[in-house]
C-alpha cells in the first residue's frame, strides 16, 4: 500500500464520505425531525443528546440491540460538534509504531499527566480498551495516516512515553465523526437535528423523558425515554473570547443535569491548551510540537528547557502552558494584555512533513495571523480548551449517573480518567470508549425498564418552557445577552484562567452572582419563533452561568496547586487534604460543595517531573 500523503488522504476521504454527505443534504435541507417527534408519539428506549464522537458511537452501540428505539438528538446538524476540532490523534497502546507500548504504559501516562487526580480503575478500563477502539475504527475505514506495511501509523504526543496517538493527518477529530456519522446513516439511527435541549425532566427521582425546542419552528418538543445518553460536549465557551471550542460549547448537558440533582465532579480543572493562536485563540494541534516545532520566547530561546528539561516541548499541557504564561509575565513574551505571546517556530521541519501531516495548521496560522509558517515563526499563547471535569459518572462500567435513566459520556461526562490534566489525544480515545460503554449501559437498564414518567409531567414543563419563551422574548429592554456573556468571560480569563489566587477567585464569585441576577431581567431582542437565535443565545448563557459558578466555587475550595488548577498563592499539591473530587451540587438556587475521595489503585502519588 502507498506511504499516506495528503493527496491520497484527500482521494480517500472524497471516496468513503460519499454516503456521509448524502446524509449531511438530507439532514440539511429535509425534514430535521421525525415525524412521531414533531406529532408527539415517539417513544425512545434510548435517547442520546448530542452528536459528537462520544453521542454517535452509544447511538451505535445501541443500535446492535434489534427491538429498541435509538436516537441522536443535538442543537446542530450532525457533524458539526466539537470534535470535528479534535486535531492531533487518538491514543491506543496498540503496538503498531512502538512495540515497547502497553496499556499500562499508557495507564501510568494518563495517571502522571492527570497529577493523579484521576480515578485507577477507570484509566485502566480506558486503556485497555483504547487499542481496540483504533482497531475498530480502522475497520469502519477512517483516513489513517499510513506506514510503508499499510498499517496505521502512531505519533508522540505530550505527556506519553510512547508514540501511540494514530492520526488523520492534522485533522483526526474530522475524520473520526464523519467516519462515525457515516457509520450511523449505515444502521438507519434516527436523527433529531437543530432541537436544542431544555430540560430532563425526572418523576419519583428517576428519568421521565427531555424538552427540547425546535430551532426552526420554535416549537417545544417533549420526547419520553427510558433511558437518556448525554454527550454534549464541554463547557469551554465560559471563557467565551478566548478558547479552543466551537460556539457551542455551552455545557447545556450539565446545567440539565446539574437541575436534576446531578454534581458537576471537578469543574474547577480547565485546560488551557499552550498553542491557541495569538490574535483569536483558535487551536494550533499538538501535533505541531510532537512533529518538532519549538517554543521560542522573544530571546529566540527554548525555554522549556528550564521547564521540562527532558520532555522539552512535549511536557503534559499544564506544564507548557503555565510555562508559556510565565516567559510573558517575565517579560520574555512579545505583545501586551490579552494578545502578548510567544512563538511557535516550524522553520526547521521539512515542508513535505508539514504539508502531508500539518496543512490545517499550515492553513489556520496563514488565514488568521498572517504568518506563513515555512518562513516566520507563528504567535500562540494559552487558550481554554477542554474541560476535565463534567457530569458526575458514578459507574464507569456503564457511564450512569445517580438519576436511574441518566448516563453521561464524552467531554460533558466526568468518569474520572483526566484527573487535573488531559493528555493530548486521550479525548478522542475516551469519548469512542466510554460512547460505547454508555450505550451498552444504556441498553442494559433499558431492557429492564418501562417508561417510569407521565405525559402530563412532560407537558408542564413544555407549558413552562414556552411561558419562560414569551415572557423573555416579549421583552423591549434590559441588560443584553451579549453583554452578560462578555462581562463573563472576561471575569473567568482574568480571575479563573491559567492562574488564580483567592482574591481573584472571590473577584470572579462577585462578578457571577452579579451577572446572574443580571440575566433574569436580560433582554433577547427578537420575538420571533422561527429560527429564534437570540433565545438560543440566551439559554445557553443561563447555562455556562451556572457552570462558570461552578469552576470557580471548585476553585475557592481546592487551596491547592494541582495540574491545571495553578494557584500561586498555594503553590504546593497537597495530597493529605486534596486528593480528592470536588463536587459541586445545586439545591433549588443554592449551590454545595462536597468531596469524594480518589481511587488509587497501583500507582501512588509522586511529584511530576518531565
Amino acid at each position: 500500500m502507498e506511504k499516506m500523503t495528503r493527496r491520497t488522504f484527500l482521494k480517500i476521504g472524497a471516496t468513503a464520505g460519499a454516503a456521509v454527505v448524502a446524509g449531511a443534504y438530507f439532514h440539511w435541507f429535509g425534514d430535521n425531525i421525525p415525524a412521531t417527534v414533531r406529532n408527539g408519539t415517539a417513544m425512545y428506549d434510548v435517547l442520546i443528546i448530542g452528536s459528537g464522537g462520544a453521542g454517535m458511537r452509544a447511538a451505535l452501540e445501541a443500535a446492535k440491540e434489534k427491538g429498541l428505539k435509538v436516537a441522536v438528538m443535538t442543537k446542530m446538524v450532525p457533524t458539526r460538534s466539537a470534535t470535528t476540532m479534535a486535531q492531533g490523534g487518538i491514543n491506543g497502546a496498540s503496538r503498531v509504531t512502538d512495540d515497547k507500548d502497553s496499556p499500562e504504559a499508557h495507564a501510568f501516562d494518563t495517571v502522571k499527566g492527570a497529577d493523579y487526580l484521576c480515578d485507577q480503575d477507570a484509566v485502566a478500563y480506558f486503556t485497555e480498551q483504547a487499542a481496540e477502539t483504533l482497531f475498530e475504527l480502522d475497520y469502519f475505514g477512517i483516513a489513517f495516516n499510513r506506514q510503508e506495511d499499510g498499517r496505521f501509523h502512531q505519533r508522540k504526543m505530550g505527556g506519553s512515553t510512547y508514540a501511540r496517538a494514530a492520526y488523520s493527518a492534522d485533522i483526526s477529530g474530522h475524520a473520526v465523526l464523519h467516519t462515525m456519522f457515516e457509520q450511523c446513516l449505515k444502521h438507519d439511527i434516527d436523527f433529531i437535528s437543530e432541537c436544542q435541549l431544555l430540560e430532563i425532566v425526572t418523576e419519583n427521582g428517576k428519568l421521565n423523558g427531555v424538552v427540547a425546542i425546535d430551532m426552526r419552528s420554535g416549537n417545544m418538543l417533549s420526547v419520553p425515554a427510558k433511558t437518556v445518553i448525554v454527550a454534549t460536549g464541554g463547557y469551554g465557551r465560559a471563557y467565551w473570547v478566548r478558547t479552543t471550542n466551537p460556539y457551542s460549547s455551552t455545557g447545556d448537558g450539565i446545567a440539565a443535569c446539574l437541575n436534576i440533582g446531578i454534581p458537576i465532579k471537578d469543574p474547577e480543572m480547565v485546560q488551557f491548551h499552550p498553542t491557541g493562536l495569538a490574535v483569536n485563540g483558535v487551536l494550533l494541534s499538538e501535533s505541531s510540537r510532537s512533529e518538532g516545532a519549538y517554543l521560542l520566547n522573544k530571546n529566540g530561546e527554548r525555554f522549556m528547557a528550564n521547564y521540562a528539561p527532558q520532555a522539552m516541548e512535549l511536557g503534559p499541557r499544564d506544564l507548557v502552558c503555565q510555562s508559556i504564561e510565565k516567559e510573558i509575565l517575565a517579560g520574555r513574551g512579545i505583545g501586551e494584555g490579552l494578545n502578548a505571546a510567544v512563538y511557535l517556530d516550524f522553520r526547521h521541519i521539512p515542508k513535505e512533513r508539514i504539508m502531508e501531516r500539518l496543512f490545517q495548521v499550515y492553513q489556520l496560522a496563514k488565514q488568521f495571523e498572517g504568518v506563513d509558517i515555512l518562513e516566520k515563526p507563528v504567535p500562540i499563547r494559552g487558550t481554554c480548551h477542554y474541560s476535565m471535569g463534567g457530569i458526575d459518572v458514578i459507574d464507569y462500567k456503564t457511564c450512569a449517573t445517580k438519576v436511574p435513566g441518566v448516563f453521561a459520556a464524552g467531554e460533558c461526562s466526568c468518569i474520572s480518567v483526566h484527573g487535573a490534566n488531559r493528555l493530548g489525544a486521550n479525548s478522542l480515545s475516551e469519548v469512542l470508549v466510554f460512547g460505547k460503554t454508555a450505550g451498552a449501559g444504556a441498553v442494559q437498564y433499558a431492557k429492564n425498564a418501562g417508561y417510569e414518567g407521565s405525559k402530563e409531567k412532560l407537558q408542564a414543563a413544555v407549558d413552562r418552557w414556552n411561558k419562560k419563551f414569551d415572557e423573555v422574548a416579549g421583552k423591549n429592554s434590559g441588560v443584553s445577552v451579549a453583554s452578560i456573556r462578555d462581562k463573563m468571560a472576561m471575569t473567568m480569563w482574568n480571575n479563573a484562567g491559567i492562574f488564580r489566587t483567592e482574591s481573584g477567585l472571590q473577584q470572579a464569585l462577585r462578578d457571577i452572582d452579579g451577572l446572574q441576577e443580571e440575566y433574569k431581567n436580560c433582554f433577547v431582542g427578537d420575538a420571533s419563533r422561527t429560527c429564534n437565535t437570540a433565545f438560543m443565545n440566551y439559554v445557553e448563557i443561563g447555562n455556562l452561568l451556572e457552570i462558570a459558578k461552578a469552576i470557580v466555587m471548585g476553585g475557592i475550595a481546592r487551596k491547592e496547586s494541582r495540574g491545571s488548577h495553578s494557584r500561586p498563592d498555594f503553590p504546593k499539591r497537597d495530597d493529605q487534604k486534596f486528593l480528592q473530587h470536588t463536587l459541586i451540587s445545586k439545591e433549588g438556587n443554592t449551590f454545595k460543595t462536597d468531596y469524594r475521595p480518589v481511587v488509587i489503585a497501583k500507582y501512588k502519588p509522586v511529584e511530576r517531573k518531565y
